[in-house]
């Protein structure tokens, strides 16, 4: 895992861990409305139906979406909450099972912006998780 202070949508990296929840809305579409969730689905406007559609299927589980190079990392379980540490580990290992090398993913600091917690208790966390080639971005 390395830290850099970049924009997560300029650093070059071959995919985008954005931070979620796993609330769908009463029209039936995720709920993305702050962070780097919203700033996704502004940039992929068809990514909030997509993430609903598996949130209904899978649960609050990973995602990746080929298309948009975009890969969902729940830190919450429903977005007014604050974020789950057990989930964000959670996330960590999923992401983990199922990288490629030699992929380069670019992601926040999970848990830390909107969800609440502090880098200084979620990265020993997940700093022996995560694979080596995800960058952690901060700004």
């Amino acid at each position: 895992m390395i830290n850099v202070n970049c924009d997560l949508w300029e650093y070059p990296a071959d995919w985008r861990a954005i931070t979620t929840n796993g609330s769908i809305n009463s029209k039936g579409l995720a709920v993305m409305g702050r962070g780097c969730a919203l700033e996704a689905k502004k940039r992929f406007p068809g990514l909030q139906g997509s993430l609903a559609y598996n949130l209904k299927l899978g649960g609050n589980h990973i995602f990746m979406f080929p298309e948009y190079k975009i890969i969902t990392f729940p830190v919450k379980h429903q977005w007014f909450e604050k974020a789950d540490i057990n989930l964000i580990t959670r996330s960590a290992e999923e992401l983990r099972s199922n990288w490629e090398d030699p992929w380069i993913i670019a992601m926040p600091r999970p848990g830390c912006g909107n969800g609440g917690l502090s880098w200084a208790d979620v990265r020993p966390v997940i700093v022996d998780i995560l694979p080596d080639n995800v960058t952690i971005l901060s700004l």
